[in-house]
């Protein structure tokens, strides 16, 4: 990770881990279809409308803020992605899991179903689109998939194994269910494994990270 000269103005694209295999394998099935963009740098309480020199300087600080290199690790990037909402909305929209913090023994099983509060007039907690879920340590879940969502890119992540190393696994759907893991080796003298989860409404932009506890109980 980097900073970019921020004296001009940079575009800075990079393609997704998969992109990069679609494009590796130079058969034609490479497409862009979706971009994302994101204001992760931009600290906007720095926005100061009693600037002494006037209106033109307002945002002066913000504009002088450094910008950061694009990277394709969605646990360090692209947190605060930039959406479109209706004309008109008076509140952002928030998620609730229904958890503020997961603790699981060995071996035990939750089904998180998010809902999105402040969504299209409070008519619909559900977003049509689903939920993408993103757990920091693979490792710590034996099982690790979303349901309800069936379009091919929910299907390519759901079915998606990690090998055991220490990475984040992402899912979509409407229910994501988990289970932890029941390998002892994982917790190295411990009684405890931590991570966390990470869930954004696809539609809304809305995001909440919530800890996750798995407890030792097997010998």
């Amino acid at each position: 990770m980097g900073y970019l000269d921020n004296s001009i103005v940079t575009v800075d694209a990079i393609l997704t881990k998969k992109g990069r295999e679609l494009l590796a394998k130079g058969d034609g099935s490479f497409r862009i279809t979706q971009f994302a963009l994101s204001d992760d740098e931009i600290d906007y309480t720095l926005y100061n409308p009693q600037h002494p020199d006037g209106s033109s300087f307002y945002g002066e600080a913000i504009e002088n803020l450094p910008l950061l290199e694009a990277f394709p690790d969605e646990t360090q990037i692209m947190k605060y992605k930039l959406t479109t909402l209706p004309r008109g909305t008076a509140k952002l929209p928030i998620l609730d899991v229904g958890y503020t913090s997961i603790r699981l023994k060995q071996g035990a099983s939750l089904a998180i179903t998010p809902q999105t509060l402040n969504y299209l007039g409070s008519t619909q907690t559900f977003e049509a689109g689903g939920y993408v879920a993103t757990v920091a340590d693979a490792r710590v879940l034996q099982t690790y998939n979303g349901v309800g969502i069936n379009t091919p890119e929910a299907e390519r992540l759901n079915s998606t194994t990690t090998l055991g190393t220490n990475v984040s696994k992402t899912v979509i759907g409407t229910s994501i269910n988990l289970t932890a893991t029941t390998v002892n080796t994982l917790f190295a003298g411990q009684t405890t494994l931590q991570t966390t989860i990470t869930v954004i409404g696809r539609d809304s932009g809305a995001r909440i990270t919530v800890p996750i506890t798995i407890v030792k109980v097997n010998n």
